[in-house]
């Protein structure tokens, strides 16, 4: 009996190693500003074609483990301010200011997906799953053999 729960929870931790995932798709640096993600170029924009501030990066992080939202960056510190460009839709693009005179473009890649502030999508049932059959397992374990040994 012991030999099978140590075997057991060896199994356990090894499929829950197995089994981790990351919940943000970053394949590239990006910004999000009001629920849109906005990808990274290499553009640059002319300070007399930059408009007036929408925003600023509240949120940073360079791991890929959580779900973000407000105006979230994986590339620049918090405080990173945003602006729209001139004649240009928010929808397509903005501009967000690198250091002082020099605007980089960013361009819109669609609605993020994610949900919540970091952290918040851990406890879903995809992420939960593997742990409640790991206990339902054990139980059933436990009971097997506490009634083989009142059987006997």
């Amino acid at each position: 009996m012991r030999k099978i729960i140590i075997l057991f929870f060896v199994f356990f931790i090894g499929c829950t190693l197995l089994v981790s995932k990351s919940f943000a798709d970053w394949a590239y640096a990006f910004v999000l500003y009001e629920g849109n993600a906005y990808v990274i170029s290499e553009t640059h924009i002319e300070p007399n074609k930059i408009g007036k501030k929408i925003g600023e990066v509240t949120d940073y992080s360079d791991w890929e483990g959580g779900t973000y939202s407000g105006n979230f960056s994986n590339e620049f510190p918090k405080g990173t301010e945003y602006y729209e460009i001139k004649g240009v839709n928010t929808k397509d693009a903005i501009a967000v200011k690198k250091n002082e005179g020099l605007f980089i473009k960013v361009n819109y890649k669609g609605k993020y997906g994610a949900t919540g502030k970091k952290g918040n999508s851990i406890y879903n049932w995809q992420n939960v799953l593997p742990y409640l059959i790991g206990v339902i397992l054990l139980i059933g374990i436990i009971y097997l053999s506490f009634k083989k040994r009142n059987s006997r």
